[in-house]
């Protein structure tokens, strides 16, 4: 039997908060940030922390931990590629 992954709906990044960065894996600054992260097993949305692999639903943007970072995966916005 396939489970279904409910993602959670975070909202926006409260800067006042514990965040780990948002980064789309194709930009320029992706190798960069990923050398100055440290790897980590988790990645902090507004204070709440979430095991790597998760997805969070954040706005239009869909976002996946990836070792301290939040990775863009896609966006439900249909004026955003």
């Amino acid at each position: 039997m396939n489970q279904v992954k409910s993602i959670a709906n975070v909202g926006a990044q409260v800067p006042e908060m514990k965040n780990s960065p948002i980064v789309d894996d194709t930009d320029e600054e992706f190798d960069v940030l990923r050398q100055e992260v440290e790897e980590l097993p988790c990645c902090y949305f507004n204070d709440i922390s979430y095991t790597d692999g998760s997805y969070v639903h954040s706005g239009t943007d869909v976002l996946v931990c990836s070792k301290g970072l939040w990775i863009y995966q896609s966006s439900s916005d249909i004026d955003k590629p």
